[in-house]
């Protein structure tokens, strides 16, 4: 066997040791991109949401389908809305989205347990009296 034929040979070995974890870390960075993108996007449908929140004469109706409009673009659709409304105490209209992780994730569990949620809140004070 000649030295060249050896090296190829090592080679190949080598390439079967480093693709899987290439290919890891490739889809592990593709992964977190999109679950930062969609974290962003939660962020800024619940600060959409309290925009609309605090307009005078907004109703429930008005906020949710703002929120929805904003996450439609990004296929979120099992988002679970929670509004908590200013009283004469606390002037603070406030929207918290969640979605769970597993319906985010682009990898399914590869990378691990998907029991938690993805969320996003935003409270903005309501100016004047209804």
């Amino acid at each position: 066997m000649t030295l060249h034929k050896k090296r190829r040979g090592s080679a190949t070995v080598e390439m079967a040791i480093v693709t899987p974890l290439l290919l890891t870390l490739v889809f592990g960075i593709i992964e977190y991109g999109w679950v930062f993108t969609v974290k962003q996007a939660l962020a800024n449908a619940a600060r959409e949401g309290a925009r609309t929140a605090v307009l005078r004469g907004a109703v429930d109706s008005d906020i949710t389908a703002r929120v929805a409009s904003y996450l439609q673009p990004y296929g979120l659709t099992t988002y679970s809305l929670e509004l908590t409304h200013s009283t004469a105490e606390d002037p603070t209209e406030k929207v918290h989205i969640k979605i769970p992780y597993e319906d985010v994730t682009l990898l399914g569990c590869f990378f691990g347990s998907t029991n938690f949620d993805l969320g996003a809140s935003c409270s903005m004070r309501k100016e004047g009296a209804d």
